[in-house]
């Protein structure tokens, strides 16, 4: 795809606090299993990205070639998983931790007193009203589980997908691999809002960052842009 074509349904700029950026996606292949991520950044990004850009990085793909995608068939969800799994609210934008396998992860991810904690604080708090506690108590690494959606590339909608480790480290050590003249970010966005998991901007600079990727421009389904640079236009 030409680097300046945003995705379909998506506008390739915004104006933030004042300013205008564009964000380009960009396509790519499906990362794999065992695939390298320098490499894969290197390939992709690296003639791309200019001094006084951001590169944003999703997520799962770090996730992914740091080995942490299991198919449905490997994992075997105890019965606390799907008793919980029958609470959670599911929405169009993907399944969360509303399916067996994905709440196994979760309580494998965040330990099961967190888990237990996070679903008695939240059926307390929906009764008056009360939205996300689960998730602000049970934390980033419940809420960065990925389950397969009908809108999911394979062989990843046949996969639960864990949030990265170390995405700070992994946000620094991309900076340093593409020239050191860009920022770069790791990214859970969906479309329904986001968080910077791990960058090299300020936090003022993050913040500005998830209002600029507000509606999702990456898209959730099958346009494979799992990068994108923030530029200003």
């Amino acid at each position: 795809m030409s680097i300046d074509v945003p995705n379909d349904g998506k506008a390739l700029t915004v104006t933030v606090d004042g300013a205008t950026f564009a964000r380009i996606p960009i396509r790519t292949r499906v990362v794999m299993p065992g695939d390298d991520l320098d490499a894969f950044i290197s390939e992709y990004a690296t003639g791309l990205v200019r001094a006084g850009d951001t590169l944003f990085v999703t997520e799962k793909i770090v996730a992914i070639t740091q080995g942490r995608s299991y198919t449905l068939d490997e994992i075997q969800p105890r019965a606390l998983a799907r008793f919980l799994s029958k609470y959670v609210t599911k929405t169009a934008y993907g399944i969360g931790l509303g399916m067996p396998e994905t709440m196994e992860m979760a309580l494998r991810e965040c330990g099961t007193p967190r888990i237990l904690f996070a679903a008695a604080v939240s059926a307390v708090t929906k009764l008056f009203g009360r939205r996300g506690d689960f998730y602000r108590i049970a934390g980033d690494k419940a809420r960065a589980i990925d389950g397969p959606t009908s809108g999911t590339i394979p062989p990843y909608n046949r996969a639960v997908v864990l949030g990265p480790k170390e995405p700070a480290k992994v946000a620094a050590h991309l900076k340093a691999l593409i020239g050191g003249q860009a920022e770069v970010a790791v990214v859970d966005i969906n479309d329904i809002g986001g968080n910077i998991l791990g960058s090299t901007l300020d936090k003022a600079g993050e913040q500005r960052l998830v209002r600029i990727l507000k509606d999702n421009p990456l898209g959730q389904g099958h346009q494979s842009t799992p990068l994108g640079v923030i530029r200003a236009a």
